[in-house]
Parts: C-alpha cells; sequence; structure tokens
C-alpha cells in the first residue's frame, strides 16, 4: 500500500472512495445532529448513503460498512465504528476501523482511498495522535491501493508523503 497525506477537504479528494468516520449505528441516524466528517458527507451526498447504513443496524466497534456514494462522484462509502457510546476513540478502534476500511475497499476493487483522521475530533483524541496510530496500522496492511490520509485545512491543499 502506498500512503500519501494531504492538508484539504476529504470530499474534494480525487479517490474512487472515501472513509467516513461514523459511530456504532446504534442511535438513528436521522436524530443525531449533522457534525464533522458525517455532517459534511449528508449535506453534498444526500441522506441514501445514511439510509443504506442505517439498515445494516449496529456495529461491531472497528466494524466498516460500504454504501453507495449517494449524490458525491465516488463508487462508494465506507463507513466505520471508530469511536464507542460514548463518542470516544481508543487506539484499537482506530487500527480496526482503517483494517476493517481498506479491506473493504479491496473487496470492491478500489484502487484510491481517503480517509479523515479517524478519531480526532469527536473521537476525543489529538489528531497527531490519531494521525500515528493510522500510520502505523497502514504500514502493517499489504493491499494495492493508494490510501489517502486528509487533515481537515479550509484553503491548505498540500500534500506530503506519509
Amino acid at each position: 500500500m502506498r500512503l500519501t497525506t494531504v492538508n484539504g477537504d476529504l470530499l474534494d479528494q480525487d479517490v474512487d472512495a472515501i472513509v467516513n468516520a461514523w459511530n456504532r449505528n446504534v442511535i438513528p441516524w436521522w436524530l443525531l445532529i449533522p457534525q464533522g466528517v458525517s455532517g459534511a458527507i449528508k449535506r453534498r451526498a444526500g441522506r441514501e448513503p445514511f439510509r443504506e447504513v442505517g439498515r445494516r443496524g449496529p456495529m461491531p466497534l472497528g466494524s466498516a460498512v460500504w454504501t453507495s456514494a449517494g449524490q458525491l462522484p465516488f463508487v462508494g462509502i465506507i463507513h466505520v465504528a471508530g469511536i464507542n457510546l460514548l463518542w470516544r476513540a481508543s487506539e484499537s478502534s482506530i487500527r480496526d476501523s482503517i483494517r476493517h476500511a481498506v479491506e473493504l475497499a479491496v473487496d470492491h476493487g478500489v484502487a484510491r482511498l481517503a480517509t479523515p483522521i479517524i478519531g480526532a475530533g469527536s473521537g476525543g483524541l489529538r489528531e497527531e495522535d490519531a494521525y500515528r496510530i493510522i500510520v502505523d496500522e497502514a504500514e502493517r496492511i499489504d493491499a494495492e491501493l493508494v490510501l489517502t490520509l486528509v487533515r481537515f485545512r479550509r484553503g491548505d491543499t498540500t500534500t506530503q508523503r506519509a
């Protein structure tokens, strides 16, 4: 797997699929106040991907689910259950989320996948700590794809090697 890191917006990446830092899918999606990555996806993709993931029922922590991309220009969205019921991420939930997201991407023929920094923001971890965990886990995975880690920065679209 090849890793890259960019500063910018997840939804503006030139990739086949994106990862949505989701929750355990215990609370119905329509009761949640859109925020962060999920809020941005919902505003631009529409509700269909969230209806699809909602039909899957509760997700084990660290698991991943594939849905359509709605109105976004991707072939799909991979929703990962990166936070627990207390809205907190852990090292194991981040590692499992990345591993399962890459497995689903490969299963769906994705060559280029972009992910936010799972566990930062609503997950409660410092961005640098979550980033380090993602890079460490991604480097352990043997897969034929490019994984782009997206650090959300308005107006800054710099690229660097992970």
